[in-house]
């Protein structure tokens, strides 16, 4: 074994029983509570956490409602989207130097990653793209696999950012309307039953088009995949 395979497998052995023995979820709770009492000063904090969480490999859909809940829905899809493309870009770095051995001893024991290796050397920017409408491998982990594929860092980027518009946007919204109808029946926000109705059939619609994106995503995967 290498001495860097050694040294990242060490690492990524701590944090894994630190995740276990820490309270991190405490913490969590913890930090978004501040968030939220600090609204206004709570922007770069709260990018950190999120940049934080995805190298973690801890799930990040529950930030991003909260992020909703906390920010209002415009706000958090910024927030949010530049917390996970951040995120994404530091855990694909890591994967490409000083955790690459690692991730490739995950990796290469599965067979369809190595039909996707062959299709994103092929198509670049359109397979990263899909993946992330429909990841193939846990999203947090296919940060990391990506490191040691051919794609170029640049289209890497891109293709996360726009690829992860829509699920940002369903669970972002998902949070900020339940925060919104919460108000309204303490009586804070003036949205009246209207009001509510329109917020829950936008969500609705987010989450219609969202599935329907992500459907036609994974046979375009699949297809690509097959292919190779």
């Amino acid at each position: 074994m290498k001495a860097r395979t050694l040294i990242v497998a060490v690492v990524v052995g701590a944090f894994g029983i630190a995740a276990i023995i820490l309270p991190v979820s405490h913490w969590l709770c913890a930090a978004l509570a501040w968030s939220a009492a600090h609204r206004e000063s709570a922007s770069v904090p709260f990018v950190l956490l999120y940049v934080a969480s995805t190298v973690a490999m801890l799930p990040e859909v529950l930030l991003t409602i909260a992020a909703g809940a906390i920010f209002g829905l415009v706000r958090a899809m910024v927030l949010v989207s530049i917390g996970s493309t951040l995120g994404a870009l530091t855990s694909f770095l890591l994967g490409r130097t000083l955790a690459r051995e690692w991730v490739r001893g995950k990796i290469e024991r599965w067979p369809r990653f190595q039909a996707l290796d062959r299709a994103i050397a092929a198509h670049g920017i359109w397979m990263v793209f899909l993946t992330r409408l429909s990841p193939a491998i846990p999203f947090n982990l296919l940060n990391y696999a990506y490191g040691i594929t051919a794609v170029r860092t640049r289209d890497y980027v891109i293709a996360s950012w726009v690829g992860m518009l829509p699920g940002t946007l369903l669970y972002t919204y998902a949070g900020a309307a339940a925060a919104n109808v919460s108000e309204a029946i303490a009586g804070r926000a003036p949205l009246g039953r209207s009001g509510s109705v329109l917020l829950w059939v936008g969500l609705i619609a987010t989450l219609g088009v969202t599935v329907l994106v992500t459907y036609f995503a994974r046979k375009e995967l699949a297809r690509q995949i097959e292919s190779q």
